[in-house]
């Protein structure tokens, strides 16, 4: 693992894979200086806040703003997501995983900032889709808040873990 001084830790990705090739991929992603802004955890269930549910209807829309990708489980905690993107390739759709939920989820039209952009048809690697994901979470989230855009994690700090690769 190299090391990065500007961030001060060591990346974990595997040297030369291609993270954009089709597979299921299990990312964590943590908010800065791990500040509880999701929710809170009561009686051994998470409760969700309002930026907490921000970041829950933003992991559900991404498939309508990245092409060859489906979603599975995400779990929400108090200062961290944990889920499972799979890249299954630009154009293909394959049917939702049993785990995917099949309730529709609650969604609100998305002001013209959050609309799909033209470039979704291009082939995107796991650390783009991480990015847009990120994007997308912090600016509603600072909508909401009426702050700046510090809710993320520095550049680069995701935690991703390949699961598996897709049979196709």
């Amino acid at each position: 693992m190299s090391y990065t001084p500007t961030y001060h830790r060591r990346s974990i990705r595997l040297k030369g894979y291609d993270y954009a090739q089709p597979g299921a991929y299990f990312v964590t992603i943590c908010t800065q200086n791990r500040e509880c802004l999701f929710g809170e955890v009561v009686d051994g269930a998470m409760r969700l806040n309002a930026l907490g549910e921000i970041v829950q209807r933003t992991w559900c829309d991404l498939p309508n703003h990245v092409d060859g990708v489906v979603l599975d489980a995400l779990v929400v905690m108090p200062n961290h997501v944990h889920g499972i993107i799979m890249i299954v390739g630009a154009g293909s759709k394959p049917a939702p995983p049993e785990s995917a939920s099949t309730e529709p989820v609650p969604t609100t039209p998305a002001p013209p900032e959050f609309a799909p952009s033209s470039t979704s048809a291009k082939r995107q690697g796991l650390p783009e889709i991480v990015r847009q994901f990120k994007t997308f979470s912090a600016r509603r989230i600072a909508a909401l808040r009426c702050t700046g855009m510090c809710v993320g994690v520095p550049h680069g700090s995701t935690n991703i873990r390949l699961i598996g690769v897709l049979q196709t």
